[in-house]
């Protein structure tokens, strides 16, 4: 039977020397950045360890027990088995997409996102010179699906490339197999190419509710290119690796013309973190998944029993909550109000998106007493 993984406790946290505990003052608990509190993967720690015990810290060059871990991974945790002729690495999924970009558009093409979404992917559009299109999700309530009318409306218009954010940060929602099938669809029918960026598919708390965009469908074969990476299911943001993803021989011979340095730039720790993870530990992850469901329902009991007028979907993959406050009377900015009178740190709604300046976004990925913790300091901005 698999052991739920626990968070370290406030104190240990504190010692750590990543961005989520340096960018604020010691008296605010920040609760932000897309980082876990947890301990490390054994097997991912083992890993690492033995590079160093070696003071094997060189260039990251050919590494196919990668391709074999992630094909692995993916044929045990979804049923799909995608071809490891077919991958490639990059820096982390940022780079990625932006690379990617780079090598099938030019500046000035339209590039589609649907919004709310990560805030990152709005600036690697700019990054590229690209024309953001924003088809919105369609919203009933804090239920959200992709507008799909409205996509092929866009796509018509001489959409050249959709970023899919799947699952959906921040919203929660993972999209179904009949929207994706859909969108390959109309993909194919309008010339569009399909970035998933799946970094969050391990987190889904359902496994069969999850199916990779090249999984879906002959035409997403086609049309899609999967960009992903270990690092955000197994917590090591800081270990660059991510892998590109492609099942059709056209997109990978146009993915093949990237610079070379583009999977230079990646890291050997990186690699070697991610190899650990994709092959030895799953059973770790199943255990950090247990803590997550129980937080995200700690999360809907605490706001029903303490703060009801916060609206708050329970999310399908994850640890980052989407509350919206527009009934917490905290004017244009919550977040900023909440840092001020709370030293609560969250990340702002507006920044996924210019209409949910009403929404902040919670990273629940931490120990039930941080959790506790957060909403006592909430109760104070009331």
């Amino acid at each position: 039977m698999t052991k739920a993984v626990r968070a370290l406790v406030l104190e240990e946290l504190r010692k750590r020397k990543s961005s989520k505990w340096r960018q604020y003052p010691s008296d605010v608990l920040p609760l932000p950045v897309a980082e876990m509190d947890f301990p490390m993967a054994p097997a991912v720690k083992a890993g690492l360890q033995d590079m160093l015990d070696r003071s094997d810290t060189g260039y990251l060059g050919a590494f196919p027990e990668l391709f074999e871990a992630f094909a692995k991974f993916s044929k045990s945790r979804w049923s799909w088995q995608p071809d490891i002729t077919q991958m490639r690495m990059a820096t982390d999924v940022g780079v990625g997409i932006v690379e990617v970009m780079r090598t099938l558009i030019k500046a000035g093409d339209k590039v589609m996102l649907n919004s709310p979404v990560y805030e990152n992917i709005w600036k690697w559009i700019a990054e590229v010179h690209a024309e953001l299109v924003d088809v919105p999700l369609a919203e009933d309530g804090l239920n959200y699906k992709l507008d799909l009318e409205a996509i092929e409306r866009e796509y018509a218009k001489g959409v050249k490339l959709h970023i899919l954010c799947h699952p959906h940060n921040p919203v929660g929602i993972i999209h179904t197999r009949s929207e994706l099938e859909t969108v390959a669809i109309l993909a194919k029918k309008y010339g569009v190419i399909v970035l998933s960026d799946e970094i969050h598919g391990p987190l889904t708390f359902n496994k069969k509710e999850f199916f990779p965009f090249l999984s879906v469908s002959d035409n997403a074969k086609e049309v899609g290119i999967i960009i992903t990476s270990a690092s955000k299911s197994f917590n090591f943001a800081g270990l660059k690796c991510a892998l590109i993803i492609t099942e059709s021989i056209k997109l990978k011979e146009k993915i093949n013309t990237m610079p070379p340095a583009v999977t230079w730039r990646a890291s050997l720790f990186g690699a070697v973190a991610s190899t650990s993870a994709y092959s030895d530990s799953e059973e770790w992850l199943d255990g950090v998944l247990i803590t997550l469901d129980e937080n995200r329902n700690l999360v809907k009991k605490l706001i029903d029993t303490k703060i009801p007028t916060i609206k708050y979907r329970i999310p399908d993959f994850g640890y980052l909550a989407w509350f919206d406050v527009s009934s917490l009377g905290l004017g244009s900015d919550p977040a900023a109000q909440i840092l001020e009178r709370s030293k609560l740190a969250l990340n702002a709604g507006v920044l996924y998106g210019p209409k949910h300046s009403n929404f902040v976004r919670f990273n629940f990925g931490t120990s039930e007493e941080i959790i506790n913790q957060a909403f006592e300091r909430l109760i104070k901005v009331l």
